[in-house]
């Protein structure tokens, strides 16, 4: 089965790039297989080595092999090699060493591809037979222990963010696990409740992020090809932010900008300046060079900002890759660092927060050059803002205590920097027994524009009142005489109905707790609007089935219904998904066994609210899945009814998607169901399945679908 010569192959990958561009990467993939060379917990690894090689991977034996790394070593040719046996061929692994051909290969560039047993436990033979290397191998020829688990959990592993970028999409239950932090430039790709990578990169370029040697699938047998493959051609075209860090507080008035530059790049359009709008179109100066090295130096004189960078500004920083042609370029991302302002910042507790220890202490990041801080504390607003004089103090802490319970206390720091003084911020926070628990929380964002305010009352006061705008000072100086007032609310009644709000607009209120010796101003708490109306995020159900808040309450399964196969939520509590979810705390756990003569299991939402699906002229919906590689492969449908007639069906188009053990996103056009038949301005009942009613073939099998965040968008 192997191919006695060597080839180049051309790889021609779409991206979907912002400019438009797609482009040619010129990959050299090989995949080592040798009959007369052992495997251990891969197995023979034919199966890995036909996919391969019907995709265009050219099959190495041991001999081959050491030719091919050689010349890549020599040539630094853009290559990846699939190990489709993983014990390590003597030919490559000539000694335990870093001056092995593999490891040499891989200081060049090189990338490697390797599952199922820990690299280099063992070394193999052209016999057949192999030799212990133990976790010694892999310390020796990579640099780290990695077999450092913990080992045999047997649990199911959950991809990164990275590890969904690189193309992973069918889980395992993970056997050899290694920490993520045991060595410098790692990228995990997958993990477990431990913390240990299931799957990861060990990255031997510095700056590199799609190189090196890949782990992945750490139990017994093959990976998926599908996975392996787009693992192996995984590469990046855009800059990546190296300094400062996306997002970072910057503390000099000048910076060097550096990057790791695309795999295609020859050089670097340079965006900078003060506006995301500008720096994102390339408008006004933020143009500032093409050039070919990755650093860039701002705040100096000679370069953008000459007279420094100014305290208390975010700059925004943008590098676009331009290919040796000059006219192929690929757009980068927006980053961002801030210069310290001058007033203190970073408080904690934070702006708004609920503390627990009535002994807490006060601490802040001091302003840029500051020297010195005033600290003024106390329970009234105004005397806390008005107050002036106070003692100077060398340290970024005070500590108040004792703070009394069911209180709102306000905060202020001075900086004096040996120049001037900067006044502060006022910051607030409550203690235990004040009106808290804020819904949506305190500085939410993406929250429905139909929200229902609610909060935990304050323990000694009598009622509330409440104050609701667009504007934080307005709604803080608000009396009941004011526009922003909303009324009194008995105890018991700690909720607010907001209608229907703005989309991506933010939005304040205040919970003032009535006494008998008169109202008591509560913090300004903040939220901001979403773009989108809500159906169901799963954040309001609770464990109280007394009450009827539990989610197989709302949600009705096929508990007691012969042909429904469902079961939402968990037989006991929690009753809602907390650990797998897509936003918020929890989602829907979806159980469904399509066996014994039971063809089809879904669970149905009655809707009290979003039952106008025309409203703002929506035209999608939108919901978040999620399976797992142990799932049978049922057909997943959404169903849309009014109360009345049949329900439209809307049937997913990949029929494996049961089994992906990653968050994805599946919107559907409204049309779909208008088209049925649905009348769109009166949506009575949504419900979410796996089998018959999809109208696709249906084998059969049980398993769970995680659902989260059903939304309708424009």
């Amino acid at each position: 089965m192997c191919k006695k010569f060597f080839s180049l192959i051309t790889l021609t990958i779409a991206l979907a790039l912002s400019n438009g561009y797609a482009q040619e990467i010129a990959w050299d993939r090989a995949a080592y297989w040798d009959g007369a060379y052992p495997g251990a917990w891969g197995g023979g690894g034919e199966g890995m080595r036909d996919a391969l090689e019907a995709a265009g991977y050219t099959i190495l034996d041991a001999a081959e092999l050491k030719t091919w790394m050689d010349a890549r070593i020599s040539d630094r040719a853009l290559s990846v090699v699939v190990f489709c046996k993983d014990v390590v061929p003597d030919t490559v692994a000539e000694t335990m060493s870093t001056n092995c051909t593999i490891r040499r290969y891989l200081d060049a560039g090189g990338k490697m591809i390797w599952y199922a047993d820990w690299p280099f436990y063992y070394q193999g033979h052209a016999d057949g037979n192999m030799d212990t290397w133990g976790s010694a191998g892999a310390t020796a020829v990579l640099g780290f222990n990695a077999s450092s688990g913990p080992n045999d959990n047997n649990e199911e592993v959950v991809f990164t963010d990275a590890g969904i970028e690189w193309g992973l999409t069918q889980t395992w239950t993970s056997q050899r696990p290694t920490s993520p932090t045991i060595s410098d430039n790692m990228t995990a790709l997958a993990t477990v409740s431990s913390g240990s990578a299931a799957a990861w990169v060990k990255h031997f370029l510095p700056g590199d992020r799609y190189r090196g040697f890949v782990r992945l699938y750490d139990t017994s047998g093959e990976a998926n090809p599908e996975d392996v493959m787009r693992l192996a051609e995984y590469i990046i075209t855009k800059a990546s932010c190296i300094s400062p860090a996306d997002g970072s507080y910057h503390t000099d008035t000048w910076a060097t900008l550096a990057w790791s530059p695309g795999a295609t790049a020859a050089s670097h359009d340079v965006y900078f300046g003060e506006s995301y709008n500008d720096v994102e179109a390339g408008t006004g100066d933020t143009f500032r060079i093409n050039q070919v090295p990755t650093d860039y130096l701002v705040g100096f004189a000679g370069f953008p900002y000459p007279e420094g960078l100014v305290p208390g500004t975010t700059y925004y920083w943008r590098i676009d890759e331009v290919e040796a042609d000059g006219t192929t370029k690929h757009k980068g991302d927006i980053w961002s660092f801030t210069v310290p302002p001058k007033k203190a910042y970073n408080p904690d507790p934070t702006d708004g927060a609920e503390i627990e220890a009535l002994d807490a202490a006060l601490t802040w990041t001091g302003g840029y050059g500051a020297k010195l801080h005033t600290v003024y504390f106390g329970d009234d607003y105004d005397v806390v803002n008005d107050a002036v004089g106070g003692m100077m103090v060398g340290v970024t802490s005070y500590n108040p205590s004792p703070l009394e319970e069911e209180k709102v206390y306000y905060w202020r720091v001075d900086e004096f920097d040996a120049i001037e003084t900067h006044k502060g911020d006022i910051w607030t926070f409550t203690t235990p027994g004040a009106a808290g628990n804020a819904l949506p929380a305190n500085g939410a964002t993406e929250v429905t524009p139909t929200p229902t305010l609610s909060w935990t009352p304050a323990t000694s006061a009598t009622s509330h009142e409440l104050y609701f705008g667009t504007d934080k000072e307005t709604v803080r100086i608000a009396d009941t005489g004011s526009p922003e007032y909303k009324g009194s609310r008995t105890l018991g009644a700690e909720n607010y109905d907001t209608g229907a709000l703005a989309w991506n607009m933010t939005y304040y209120w205040r919970v003032d707790a009535v006494y008998n010796s008169g109202p008591v101003k509560g913090p300004v708490w903040s939220f901001t609007t979403g773009g989108f109306l809500l159906v169901d995020d799963f954040e309001g159900y609770t464990d109280d089935d007394a009450a009827g808040l539990a989610i197989w309450q709302s949600w009705i399964d096929g508990f007691g219904i012969a042909d429904n196969g469902a079961q939402v939520g968990y037989l006991l509590p929690p009753y809602a998904e907390q650990a797998i979810v897509h936003g918020g705390a929890q989602s829907m756990p979806l159980l469904y066994v399509n066996e014994a003569g039971v063809a089809n299991s879904q669970g149905q939402l009655t809707l009290t609210t979003t039952r106008d699906w025309t409203a703002e002229s929506v035209a999608e919906l939108s919901l978040w899945i999620r399976g797992s590689a142990s799932n049978a492969a049922e057909p997943i449908y959404v169903a849309v009814s009014n109360s009345t007639g049949s329900p439209a069906i809307a049937a997913y188009d990949d029929p494996d998607a049961a089994k992906k053990g990653l968050w994805t996103q599946w919107r559907i056009p409204l049309q779909t169901f208008a088209d049925q038949g649905v009348n769109l301005t009166n949506v009575d009942k949504i419900a979410i399945g796996l089998g018959s009613k999809s109208g696709m073939v249906a084998p059969g099998g049980s398993g769970t679908l995680y659902v989260d965040d059903i939304r309708l968008f424009q």
